[in-house]
């Protein structure tokens, strides 16, 4: 795992390098990752658009703002994702939008298909979903915690959706897009937030 990690920061990138690059490949016909079809660029030009929008109308509450803050020790947040992804699109923003709010969180990320090794190290159930995030800490790149790829409420309704309906299909992206829309990303805000606090709890045990 600490090799995957490793190989996975030194080929990471910065939430604008990330956006610049998934945009150059759409200028090109092109997505992210090793899989390429109509689909995957019509998913990808849609994301496009949600991210711009949320960059610009993201808001974090002043509560919130103050909780984030209050975290002193600096970390890494070491996000798998891929341009094409849905979830990610809706939700690598309020990551953004956190880090760059905080003086001591860091925000990198990895396309999942060039590393292959660390989506490897971080599965879901077995599966490659994504986005991952990852938090490490900054002066020794320890994992201290891991995060995704949805927030509880997408997740359990993504569970209720395949244990009635036996797969995902568009009905489900579209609902759970509404979701997103009407939580305005404050329920990450929350639970990244919750994690990070104990985070830091564990690590102030330890000294």
């Amino acid at each position: 795992m600490k090799m995957a990690v490793a190989v996975g920061l030194s080929k990471s990138h910065t939430y604008l390098k990330y956006r610049n690059i998934t945009t150059k490949l759409l200028s090109e016909g092109k997505v992210s990752g090793n899989t390429q079809s109509e689909a995957l660029l019509d998913y990808t030009r849609l994301n496009e658009s949600r991210m711009n929008r949320l960059d610009k109308k993201l808001v974090v509450p002043e509560a919130l703002i103050k909780r984030l803050l209050a975290i002193k020790n600096r970390y890494i947040w070491l996000v798998i994702s891929e341009g094409w992804c849905g979830d990610a699109a809706q939700l690598i923003p309020v990551f953004n939008k956190l880090a760059t709010l905080s003086p001591n969180i860091e925000l990198k990320l990895a396309f999942r298909d060039e590393n292959e090794p660390l989506m490897q190290a971080f599965l879901t159930n077995g599966a490659r979903s994504i986005p991952k995030l990852i938090v490490l800490e900054a002066d020794t790149n320890e994992v201290r915690a891991i995060w995704g790829p949805r927030p509880k409420a997408a997740s359990d309704f993504i569970a209720s959706y395949k244990s009635q309906y036996g797969s995902i299909d568009e009905t489900a992206r579209t609902e759970l897009h509404l979701w997103y829309t009407n939580d305005k990303g404050i329920s990450t805000q929350i639970e990244l937030l919750d994690l990070m606090e104990e985070v830091e709890m564990a690590l102030y045990a330890k000294r």
